[in-house]
């Protein structure tokens, strides 16, 4: 496993991290707390990911845990308590998940300070893709076909999952603006309930570019819109976010990690986060927004990920007829937490316009030329199946 000491950048580089990493006698401190963790004799691995700090630990049981630290602005114990319940019920029902360890009180996580802490089994399997950022292929259409699979059964395992939708937190991958019969209305309603987001002029200025931007995929959503069940969503499932059975290009996806932006969205809008977390390689259209037509797009692991998502739950007609509008707005409002969060927490104006400007914009402004293609082989593979299934009638 790495020791890395930075973080993802926005930009694709490896730059100083926001958080301190874990130190050794704090994860001793922590893993007290709960009984079912033996001593911790050293870190293992420092995860890159930006947002918080996180380790792999080994346990003088031999056990690993994965432990990571929050700042309790952006989860608290109640915040990280909504992704621990979901995750429960996904194991009950048979979804390869992380299990979250529990103090005596039976809390699954502790806050101490200005700071929130939660420990997870670290998964059986291969951290193939540890270092990949999002918007990083995968590296086989093997992987991208498994990949798929593993996110038709969460799905099929959160079926049954009735909680009601998260409370405005940072960091959330939500589905609420383009759900509404209103976007206009619905995005001041989500600006509204971030203060950052709401007094910050550069950001409703983006807002109201990119909500022009977006309303032709809008509105060719809003047909299907009556068939987008609600459904608790993983809501991002990168490769790097899956454990996997080796090292190989045929790997199968073994368990699934990281709950952090769960919510109660719905499958078409997970699955559409899949292919735009796996499938455009955006950090291209980022340091090059001037040429749209040279970003990749890997269009053979977008078949093979979608063969895969099929082969275990079918999609219906109009769920694959809403995923291409929905593969164009299902980056909106994570665009929009993180600038909640680069504002509200880092109190980063410069990285704040990253998230509105070269994400919500630029993307946006993407599906109107580079993107069309991408959207154009949805909407194909969609026709496809209607065809097969007129046929068949």
């Amino acid at each position: 496993m790495s020791t890395l000491s930075k973080t993802h950048g926005l930009d694709g580089s490896m730059v100083q991290p926001d958080w301190a990493p874990l130190t050794l006698d704090e994860v001793r401190a922590v893993a007290a707390q709960f009984p079912g963790i033996r001593e911790p004799l050293s870190i293992l691995s420092a995860s890159p990911r930006p947002f918080s700090a996180a380790s792999v630990v080994q346990t003088s049981s031999g056990q690993r845990v994965f432990v990571k630290r929050h700042h309790i602005s952006v989860r608290d114990a109640q915040g990280l308590a909504e992704e621990h319940r979901f995750m429960a019920h996904l194991r009950l029902h048979g979804a390869p998940v992380p299990r979250v360890f529990e103090t005596i009180k039976h809390a699954t996580a502790v806050e101490t300070g200005k700071c929130t802490y939660e420990v997870h089994d670290a998964p059986d399997g291969v951290d193939l893709y540890e270092d990949a950022i999002s918007w990083t292929p995968f590296r086989s259409v093997e992987h991208a076909h498994s990949a798929g699979q593993m996110l038709a059964r969460l799905h099929d395992a959160a079926v049954a999952y009735s909680a009601p939708p998260r409370p405005p937190r940072p960091l959330v991958a939500s589905f609420t603006i383009f759900a509404s019969q209103h976007p206009s209305a619905e995005l001041e309603h989500y600006l509204v309930a971030r203060p950052a987001l709401a007094h910050d002029e550069a950001t409703r200025s983006d807002c109201v570019e990119a909500l022009d931007l977006l309303a032709p995929f809008y509105h060719e959503l809003i047909p299907r819109l009556p068939s987008l069940r609600p459904l608790w969503t993983q809501n991002d499932l990168h490769a790097s976010n899956l454990f996997w059975s080796d090292e190989s290009a045929a790997a199968e996806a073994r368990a699934v990690i990281d709950f952090g932006l769960a919510d109660r969205t719905n499958a078409v809008h997970d699955l559409a986060h899949a292919m735009e977390r796996n499938i455009v390689e955006w950090l291209v259209l980022m340091n090059d927004p001037a040429h749209p037509d040279d970003v990749p797009v890997h269009l053979d692991h977008l078949s093979a990920l979608l063969e895969g998502y099929d082969s275990i739950r079918p999609l219906s007609l109009d769920e694959a007829a809403a995923l291409a509008p929905t593969m164009a707005l299902c980056h909106a409002e994570f665009a929009l937490t993180e600038a909640d969060y680069f504002l509200g927490i880092l109190h980063s104006k410069d990285k704040a316009r990253v998230a509105t400007r070269d994400y919500l914009v630029g993307h946006a402004q993407w599906f109107h030329s580079g993107g069309r293609s991408l959207l154009d082989a949805l909407r194909a593979w969609a026709a496809k199946r209607e065809h097969r299934t007129a046929v068949r009638l």
